[in-house]
C-alpha cells in the first residue's frame, strides 16, 4: 500500500485540545467486522462487548515529564529541550531533540531553572534537531531525577498549540501508568476511569500488562510513498512471563483478546512465536504495521481516531480492514467525532 492511500480531510476543529470531561464518557464507535457494521456508544459502553474471561492488554509505561526550556550560555536565547531517552544514569547523558536546532552546537551549555540549578553541555549530534547532552548537577542521582521532573511539562502534541495546563498532568496519564519512560501517552488507555475498571473486573474480565516506552518515532510523518521503505524508531518493551501465560491461556479458551492501544498491537506482535503464541520478552522493537497483515495474538482492538497518514491510521487499517476502517473514518468526521490523543475511541471487534 501507497502512503497517499491514508490521506484523511480532517477539519481543524476536529482536533481535540482537551480531553472530554470524564474519561470515560469520550464516544466510542464500534466496528464489527464480521458484520461490517458501525455502532456510536460511549466508552462506557464497552463493558457490553465483554465476558467472563476475556482479556485486555494494557500498556503500563508512564509519560514522563519531557519538555523543558532552558537558555543558551551568553546569548541567553530560549531553548526547548525534548528529552527523549536517558542514555547513561551514571554520567547523566540523554539523547534530546533541541529547537531551534541551529543554535545549539557541540560544546554550548543550557542553564535550566530560574536560578540556573541545572546545566546541560552539548556533547554530540545527532540527527538534524538531536542532541546528547550531559546533565551537570552535585546532587545524588535521585536528586537529579527531581530536578528533571520539577524543571520538565508534560509533553502534550505540538498540534494542540495551547500551554500546557495543570490539568494536562494527570489526563495526559492512564490510571493504570506504572513505568516512567514514555514521551506521550497511549491514548486509547486515557478513556479507562477506576469506575469502568473495577465494572469490567467484576463482569469476570482480565487485565494483563505489558510495557512499551513510547518514543516520538510512533509520530514521526511518514515520508516515503512506498510504506516498505519507512523505518520506525525502535522503542522499548517488556512482556512478563505472567503476561504470556494469561494470553496464551485466553488464546486457548478461544476468548476475546483486546490491544489496546496500538502501542500494545505492536508490543504483542513483536514477540510472537512460529507456533503463534506469545512469547516473554525485553528487549526492542520498530515493527511497523500497515496492510496487508497477518494479526497472531488480539482479536479485538481498541484505538484513537489517528491524523492523516499516521502509521497509527495504518495499523488500523490493518487490522479493520482498509476499506472498512476508511470508510469509518469517513462517518468520524461527519458525525464529528474527535480526533488525535484527546479525542474520542474506537472498537473494533
Amino acid at each position: 500500500m501507497k502512503l497517499s492511500h491514508f490521506n484523511i480531510e480532517l477539519p481543524e476543529e476536529l482536533l481535540a485540545k482537551y480531553p472530554s470531561e470524564h474519561r470515560d464518557e469520550a464516544r466510542l464507535m464500534v466496528l464489527n467486522r464480521k458484520e461490517q457494521t458501525i455502532e456510536h456508544k460511549l466508552f462506557k459502553d464497552l463493558i457490553d462487548y465483554f465476558d467472563e474471561g476475556d482479556v485486555m492488554v494494557l500498556n503500563n509505561t508512564k509519560v514522563f515529564p519531557a519538555r523543558m526550556f532552558g537558555n543558551k550560555e551568553k546569548t541567553g536565547a530560549r531553548i526547548e529541550v525534548f528529552l527523549l531517552r536517558e542514555l547513561n544514569a551514571e554520567n547523566r547523558l540523554w539523547d534530546v531533540l533541541v529547537d531551534p536546532a541551529r543554535k545549539i552546537r557541540i560544546g554550548n551549555k543550557l542553564f535550566f531553572g530560574e536560578d540556573n540549578s541545572l546545566v546541560a553541555e552539548v556533547i554530540d549530534n545527532t540527527t538534524s534537531r538531536g542532541r546528547t547532552l550531559r546533565f551537570l548537577y552535585d546532587g545524588s542521582y535521585e536528586e537529579f531525577r527531581e530536578k528533571l521532573l520539577e524543571l520538565g511539562e508534560t509533553p502534550l502534541p505540538k498540534e494542540f498549540e495551547r500551554a500546557v495546563e495543570e490539568s494536562d498532568a494527570e489526563r495526559f496519564q492512564t490510571i493504570y501508568a506504572k513505568h516512567e519512560g514514555a514521551v506521550a501517552a497511549p491514548a486509547a488507555g486515557l478513556h479507562f476511569s477506576k469506575h469502568l475498571m473495577k465494572r469490567l473486573e467484576i463482569k469476570g474480565i482480565d487485565f494483563s500488562e505489558v510495557t512499551l516506552h513510547i518514543g516520538l518515532g510512533t509520530f514521526s510523518p511518514v515520508e516515503v510513498e512506498d510504506l516498505s521503505k519507512h523505518k520506525m524508531d525502535s522503542e522499548k518493551i517488556n512482556i512478563s512471563k505472567e503476561t504470556s501465560a494469561r494470553i496464551n491461556e485466553a488464546m486457548a479458551n478461544k476468548k476475546r483478546i483486546c490491544a489496546v492501544g496500538t502501542t500494545v498491537m505492536r508490543t504483542i506482535e513483536s514477540s510472537v512465536s512460529a507456533s503463534g503464541k506469545m512469547n516473554n520478552f525485553e528487549g526492542w522493537t520498530n515493527k511497523f504495521i500497515f496492510p496487508p497483515y497477518e494479526f497472531s495474538i488480539a482479536n479485538c482492538m481498541i484505538t484513537n481516531f489517528h491524523k492523516s497518514k499516521s502509521t497509527l491510521l495504518m495499523q488500523a487499517a490493518a487490522f479493520g480492514g482498509y476499506d472498512f476502517v476508511m470508510e469509518a473514518y469517513k462517518v468520524a468526521v461527519k458525525e464529528k467525532y474527535n480526533f488525535s490523543s484527546y479525542g474520542d475511541a474506537m472498537l473494533i471487534i
